[in-house]
């Protein structure tokens, strides 16, 4: 490969991803109202309220802390860390905008100004460093109102509140913001619904229903929010953005080879052919049979779905995962939210979970082949511990090897295999919450913020060795990666 070829295209956008739940903050402050982010217990009980039944949505203060209420303070600190994305030359900051800064309880008529106005003033630090916004609409931060009140996304009234939100906020930012997602890691619902479709299963036999009905829902609601989109933003770009894990067989047996198919295809693939290609897929309606689902569908709404798709995929990637059909507990990976079995080719990260940089190039080949539309790596890094030395410094060779393994997969996808990337944006760029565990210690970004799992910390910013070393692949255009 030449010098010039390992160079990404020009016009790449490059930058750092975050979630408004993760890292605002400011849970009580401009009549923001309270969202299923702010009811999440904080450290590793999380992942059990997450996969178990009967979490009841409330906040006890008496027995778990809250992170998210004040995250990193962004709410108030934003001028500040936009200045350090723009020092190391960020093309795009992704964010999300928290639907309950907007519409405190999701349901009301008129929205919130001061929410408005906080983003106004984001949107516009981030256009005077040339930055560009990619921003989620909907990302794990659902008005707890719509919970308690309505059930979630199993209640068909909420394709009408989330047509109101998404047309306010395309209207107020229609000249500040041309990026947008839809629903962030659509299928991660098929895991934990809790966060993104506002309901725990109190059943597993209940489980099946629930979940594709509200996808529907999700669905429909996608539609007219890109709909909306390019009526009131010409050439603006809409996407919907999934959770992306390819899904090896453990072996050669074909009984193995089948299942993991048969994993990957209700995983990584329902919700994007029906957002992506505009219809239900072929697979599904036997998925369906087996289950006994029987989705509510109105008049329109499948036409609605086939015109109305979306124009680009956002992706995250943190792990592929590996199938067989009859796995034990011994068999599983630790740490790893996907429920794979342990592959013994790969490393584990401090969480446990799987590193494997060569499954990034095969997700955006695989995504590519089957849909032919622009692919954006929306979120991908690595979560470990950071030390601070007694200098000050934070020597994170391990994310820099890490990152820049992923981004030689995305090079070699884009000059070998001839697929169409538009951008990478870090997830974590600066350290926040995290939303599986809801920790601190678990840190992804380039810029330490001092916050710890116990509430203790200054929250100042600190930049570790990997932002500068992410500034010079920036810079480059990809072309320093090794250097």
């Amino acid at each position: 490969m030449t010098q010039k070829s390992i160079r990404f295209p020009e016009g790449f956008l490059w930058g750092g991803a975050t979630a408004a739940n993760q890292m605002e903050g400011g849970f009580h402050e401009g009549n923001k109202g309270l969202n299923i982010a702010d009811v999440l217990p904080g450290g590793k009980v999380r992942l059990k309220v997450l996969h178990e039944p009967g979490f009841n949505f409330e906040i006890d203060e008496s027995k778990y802390s809250y992170p998210n209420h004040e995250a990193i303070d962004f709410y108030h600190r934003y001028k500040e860390d936009i200045a350090l994305f723009a020092e190391m030359g960020f093309k795009v900051f992704r964010l999300s905008i928290a639907w309950t800064r907007i519409f405190p309880n999701g349901d009301e008529l008129e929205p919130n100004e001061e929410g408005l106005a906080f983003y106004d003033r984001v949107f516009d630090e981030l256009h005077h460093y040339g930055i560009e916004p990619v921003v989620t609409i909907s990302h794990y931060e659902m008005p707890l109102n719509l919970v308690k009140e309505y059930g979630g996304w199993r209640n068909r009234e909420l394709t009408t509140l989330f047509e109101r939100y998404a047309r306010v906020i395309l209207k107020r930012y229609q000249t500040k913001v041309k990026y947008w997602m839809t629903f962030n890691e659509i299928n991660s619902a098929l895991i934990m619904p809790i966060m993104s479709m506002g309901f725990a299963i109190q059943k597993e036999e209940d489980r099946y229903q629930p979940i594709y009905q509200a996808f529907h829902h999700q669905f429909v609601a996608s539609a007219l929010a890109v709909k909306a989109c390019h009526e009131i933003i010409p050439g603006s770009k809409i996407g919907c953005m999934i959770l992306y894990a390819p899904v090896y067989s453990v072996d050669a047996n074909p009984l193995n080879q089948l299942h993991a198919l048969q994993e990957e295809r209700i995983f990584n693939y329902f919700c994007g052919d029906v957002q992506v290609r505009g219809e239900y897929p072929s697979f599904i309606q036997d998925y369906f049979n087996k289950h006994g689902i029987e989705l509510a569908i109105q008049a329109g709404d499948l036409e609605l779905i086939r015109e109305y798709t979306v124009d680009y995929i956002g992706f995250s990637y943190y792990m592929s995962r590996t199938e067989k059909i009859d796995k034990t507990k011994d068999d599983m990976t630790q740490g790893n939210i996907l429920f794979g079995v342990k592959n013994p080719f790969l490393k584990v990260s401090d969480w446990g979970w799987e590193i494997d940089p060569i499954g990034l190039r095969i997700s955006l080949n695989k995504l590519y082949d089957r849909y032919k539309v622009p692919l954006f790596v929306v979120e991908n890094g690595l979560g470990a511990y950071d030390k601070v030395e007694e200098d000050g410094s934070i020597q994170d060779d391990y994310r820099i090897d890490y990152m820049r393994e992923h981004i030689a997969a995305m090079r070699d996808a884009i000059h070998e295999d001839g697929v169409d990337l538009m951008g990478y944006t870090s997830w974590g760029c600066i350290d926040l919450v995290s939303a599986s565990t809801g920790e601190m210690s678990k840190r992804y970004g380039f810029i330490y913020v001092d916050k710890h799992d116990d509430g203790s910390g200054t929250l100042d910013r600190k930049r570790k060795k990997s932002f500068f070393w992410y500034k010079d692949v920036i810079a480059s255009n990809g072309e320093k990666l090794f250097s």
